[in-house]
This record gives C-alpha cells, structure tokens and sequence, in this order.
C-alpha cells in the first residue's frame, strides 16, 4: 500500500486513470474493502456462488462492520486507512457480474477508503480502530 495513492500496481494507483473519471487529487477513494459475510449472504439469497474477488473490490474482510467506518478512521496489520463512504453498486459491475447486485447489494457493497499510511497487508492481519493514533484498546 502506499499512501495517498492506494495499491501498488494496481491501475489507479499513481495515476489520473479512474472509474469515477475525476482526477486523482479529487478521488474519494484508493481502495475499496468489502466484508466476505455480506458475499456470503448475496449468493445464499440468490443461489449464486460468486467469489469474494467477484465484486471487484481490493481487500475482503471477516467480521468487520465496514458501513460502521464510513468517516472514521481503522488499521488492516500496519496500514491506516480512512472510509469515505460506502461503495454502492454500480451499473458497471451488474454488467460484469449479475443485474442482481443492484437490488440486492445496496448499503453492502463495501467501502471506499483513502490509505493514510504506507506498508503491506497480509492474509489475516488484524483489525483496529485508530484513536487518536493509537489502536483501540492500546494504553
């Protein structure tokens, strides 16, 4: 991750390139994270079996409540990041996926969030809630 330009090789980072066809000082976003719970949820109510990197977001979280973090700020292992705002579907991604992530992923497509700090996330890095910069819980 590197921060104020999200992912490293991926195709938005450092560039003028975006989805949202605004240049990158004014991008709301550098990566997006979606919680695996509510994939898991989409393809039970839809008989679907898509996978959680199917939805085109950058990091799949376990147990975290991200519509919670629209606007505060959280550390993945060593990386602080800030939501944004949620990142509802989009006609784009029902063309690639399925027309039936409109009605059905609406408040749980995931968030976008900026990367306030550089460093590398792994498989299984913990969760955190930052305050005043300082993990929750940390004297």
């Amino acid at each position: 991750m590197q921060a104020g330009a999200g992912i490293v090789g991926d195709r938005y980072c450092n560039t003028q390139a975006s989805f949202l066809d605004r240049p990158l000082q004014e991008r709301a976003t550098e990566v997006t994270l979606i919680e695996a719970e509510a994939i898991d949820t989409f393809n039970q109510a839809c008989g679907l079996t898509l996978g959680y990197g199917d939805l085109r977001r950058n990091i799949i979280t376990h147990g975290v409540n991200l519509n919670a973090l629209a606007g505060q700020r959280f550390r993945l292992g060593t990386v602080e990041f800030e939501g944004i705002e949620l990142c509802e579907p989009c006609s784009s991604l029902a063309r690639r996926v399925t027309s039936l992530v409109l009605p059905h992923m609406v408040h749980r497509a995931g968030l976008r969030a900026a990367v306030l700090s550089s460093g590398e996330l792994q498989v299984g890095d913990i969760f955190a809630l930052a305050i005043e910069g300082k993990k929750k819980g940390t004297p």
